[in-house]
């Protein structure tokens, strides 16, 4: 199993795991995501860097991650997912593409409220931020005066770290489109997976 495919299979089992408790009286709450943006990340898995583009378009019903991994000679690769719980894993450079049903949406703008455990102030860099964590899973860092995403934390070790986000920002929807040979003869789903696959974003962690 790859990193991402692991990640995928348990972000997907906090759709199954209680609730933790909520944050006390008074404490702060988890900025909703905007309905559309496009932030820059940079990730490292235990150092194995990557570069992405996220765009996400909660009107649209879809999510799109384009990932280029440190001097790989096939870059990029896409995470193309959809409301309809309709994913897309493919690249261009190899003409490669996987589907998956996984049976469910994005995630939702609120995604983090419920169930997240606040654990204070930190800094991140020379941010000073608000940090939640949720299921024991995710922690997330937030800019205490802009609101925007600083960081994300998964315990295997992968990080992600928010270079830019641009609130409001929509991608064309040509980009969207997955390209034909995800697609057989007969315009169905060329490869189609029960459970999990290739994700690197939890999936409606309600």
């Amino acid at each position: 199993m790859t990193p991402l495919a692991a990640v995928a299979f348990l972000l997907l089992l906090l759709l199954r795991l209680p609730e933790a408790p909520t944050t006390a009286a008074g404490d702060p709450t988890p900025t909703p995501w905007p309905p559309q943006f496009h932030a820059k990340l940079v990730m490292d898995y235990h150092g194995n860097m990557s570069v992405s583009d996220l765009w996400y378009d909660w009107p649209g019903g879809r999510n799109l991650h384009v990932i280029r991994y440190q001097l790989a000679a096939d870059a990029p690769y896409y995470d193309n997912e959809w409301n309809n719980g309709t994913s897309f894993f493919y690249t261009p450079a190899r003409r490669a593409c996987r589907s998956a049903a996984v049976g469910v949406g994005i995630l939702r703008p609120d995604w983090l409220q419920p169930g997240a455990v606040y654990l204070g102030r930190r800094d991140a860099g020379g941010f000073d931020c608000h940090v939640w964590a949720k299921a024991d899973f995710i922690t997330y860092y937030e800019d205490v005066d802009t609101k925007r995403p600083v960081k994300w934390v998964f315990y295997t070790g992968r990080i992600a770290y928010v270079m830019s986000f641009e609130v409001g920002a929509v991608l064309e929807d040509a980009a969207w489109q997955a390209p034909e040979y995800c697609f057989n003869k007969d315009s169905e789903m060329a490869e189609t997976a029960n459970g999990h696959d290739g994700s690197f974003i939890p999936r409606s962690v309600l």
